[in-house]
């Protein structure tokens, strides 16, 4: 993959990471926090660790990014990190971030 597109790939996956990261923000029901009340305090608890399970999940792909913005700069972006085999364009159009080939992360799935 030419180095300009991946930049743009990358680029643009960074830029949505962001988004989503400020734009997510718990927004509270207005209700008062009654301990009497369990399924009040059950709702702000789910609430809670999802918010955090969704912040974690995007911080992990920023991560990710960063990882291919540096092989990039290594000029290794585009070869499996796990094989050394090229990574097709096509996988990496859909996927910027991806650091195996498709068999490669079905395998690693499935052990």
């Amino acid at each position: 993959m030419d180095d300009d597109r991946a930049r743009q790939l990358l680029t643009a996956e960074r830029a949505r990471i962001v988004r989503s990261l400020r734009s997510h923000v718990h927004e509270d029901d207005g209700e008062e926090t009654d301990e009497s009340n369990p399924a009040n305090l059950g709702t702000d608890l789910y609430q809670d660790e999802y918010d955090e399970g969704l912040e974690g999940d995007l911080r992990e792909q920023l991560a990710a990014v960063e990882r291919a913005e540096a092989r990039l700069a290594a000029g290794t972006y585009g070869i499996s990190v796990e094989s050394g085999e090229q990574i097709p364009d096509a996988r990496l159009e859909i996927a910027p971030t991806a650091e195996r080939t498709v068999e490669e992360e079905q395998a690693r799935e499935h052990s």
